[in-house]
């Protein structure tokens, strides 16, 4: 699938050899201009591709407002009643903070790396 780009952020999906799981690379900024833009690419590959085990990999992503995380939010439990999940990898300091004071930590599973991630979809 081709990478979906803005002059600020980009989403690229990373090829991966664990059947079923789609790993997104996100990088740049995503903010009230960008988000409109992820939240085509997450429905498409929700609700038109039904693939529900995703892997969101932060570590190029520079910032994310409140709109890109409304985007998180409002997906996740369409994952979920999908039988999947969303989990977010590689938070830089920053955003992580952001995210914890917001207490994404309790709705969504965050770990360290991409690798640690594909394991809990085993």
């Amino acid at each position: 699938m081709a990478p979906e780009t803005t002059a600020r952020f980009e989403v690229r999906e990373v090829p991966v050899s664990q059947p079923g799981v789609t790993v997104l690379e996100l990088s740049g900024e995503l903010d009230a201009h960008t988000a409109p833009e992820f939240e085509r690419f997450l429905e498409r590959i929700v609700r038109e591709e039904q693939r529900s085990r995703l892997i969101l990999d932060f570590h190029k992503l520079e910032y994310i407002s409140s709109a890109g995380l409304g985007v998180l939010m409002g997906l996740i439990e369409e994952v979920r009643a999908q039988s999947g999940d969303m989990i977010l990898t590689n938070l830089p300091e920053k955003i992580f903070h952001v995210l914890d004071l917001l207490g994404f930590p309790v709705v969504f599973r965050i770990v360290p790396t991409v690798e640690e991630a594909l394991v809990k979809f085993k």
